[in-house]
């Protein structure tokens, strides 16, 4: 059995937006770089050759990447979603109890997890703490630097 990737339904736009350009856009380029570098005649020494077959690797080892993903994509829309404990798509606002400086994630499958925009990796130590919490709770998290502690401030679908 394919385990499901969950992803937001922002998440899958993305994933496929990123296929169809590599598809549309990125491979046809990089079919004609080789075909150019091709006409420059001895390939051995050809840094622009070797560069674009390169290129073309990467290319096409993230379509199948993508494709594979997208294929497993378990779309989870967080608008659809309510209650009050933390799940998969929940946007959470905590505040760290030592500093009472307060940020808010959303937490996102991993492919779509970038802690610099909030989107939270539903795998990383802090979304596992926080999921079936609710607000008010805390949660005791233990990062590369020690141990943090966070409190719920509020739990959101949206």
């Amino acid at each position: 059995m394919v385990d499901k990737v969950p992803v937001t339904a922002a998440g899958y736009a993305a994933l496929n937006e990123e296929l169809k350009d590599l598809k549309s856009t990125q491979r046809p380029e990089v079919i004609r770089a080789i075909a150019e570098a091709r006409e420059h005649g001895d390939l051995s020494e050809n840094a622009e050759y070797h560069a674009a077959r390169e290129r073309q690797s990467f290319i096409e080892g993230r379509i199948k990447e993508l494709e594979g993903l997208i294929s497993r994509a378990d779309v989870i829309d967080p608008a659809k979603l309510s209650g009050s404990s933390i799940k998969f798509g929940a946007t959470i606002t905590v505040a760290d109890e030592d500093t009472d400086e307060e940020k808010t994630y959303q937490i996102v499958g991993e492919t779509e997890a970038d802690i610099a925009l909030g989107k939270l990796n539903i795998r990383s130590p802090l979304a596992r703490a926080l999921i079936g919490k609710e607000a008010g709770d805390s949660v005791e998290v233990m990062t590369p630097g020690g141990g943090k502690s966070y409190e719920i401030i509020s739990v959101a679908f949206r």
